[in-house]
């Protein structure tokens, strides 16, 4: 198991250098190669992500893991419930012509494959995955938040994005913590 968990974080780090670049870096300088996205981008993004971490954060409740991740997943099932619902109370405000609700499309392409893979796995197996794409997919929603958070168009979503940032990266150090205890 272990050896499975160290091969995917070298992966992970291997496939996303600019992601990881972040934590070199201040905590609202975009850690992508992007430095704006546009509103329709955002709002077809995070209904897509805030969904898999539910639904990920779901399985990993009922499948055979370890306390502490069990308690992640948790926390995520209630942090990402709430940013669903600010979410929809911030695009009730926007300014956004674009045809979005707070449910979203059916989860993107990404995120749907990413949970299928998941529901194939149970115990040390699943864990190991939940962990890292856990990992990546909040990693990415941070480069996603912190990026339209300095330079979004709409002001509703802008904040919206500012005000979910330090959830964001409360889950980061949370995850940080997961990986270092099932190494």
């Amino acid at each position: 198991m272990k050896t499975h968990l160290t091969l995917a974080m070298v992966a992970l780090l291997a496939g996303a250098p600019a992601a990881f670049a972040q934590s070199a870096t201040p905590a609202d300088i975009p850690a992508v190669g992007q430095t704006k996205i546009d509103t329709e981008t955002f709002t077809k993004t995070v209904p897509s992500a805030n969904r898999f971490e539910i639904e990920s954060s779901k399985l990993a409740e009922q499948k055979n893991v370890a306390a502490d991740v069990k308690d992640f997943a948790s926390l995520m099932i209630r942090d990402h419930t709430k940013a669903g619902e600010d979410f929809k109370a911030a695009l009730e405000q926007s300014q956004t012509t674009a045809s979005v609700t707070a449910s979203g499309p059916a989860l993107l392409s990404k995120d749907q494959a990413m949970l299928d893979e998941l529901k194939k796995l149970d115990g040390d197996a699943f864990q190991a995955k939940y962990i890292v794409l856990q990992t990546e997919a909040h990693k990415q929603a941070l480069a996603l938040f912190s990026t339209y958070a300095q330079s979004g168009e709409d002001p509703a979503l802008k904040e919206f994005a500012k005000k979910t940032l330090p959830t964001l990266r409360t889950h980061e150090r949370r995850i940080k913590d997961l990986v270092a205890a099932h190494r």
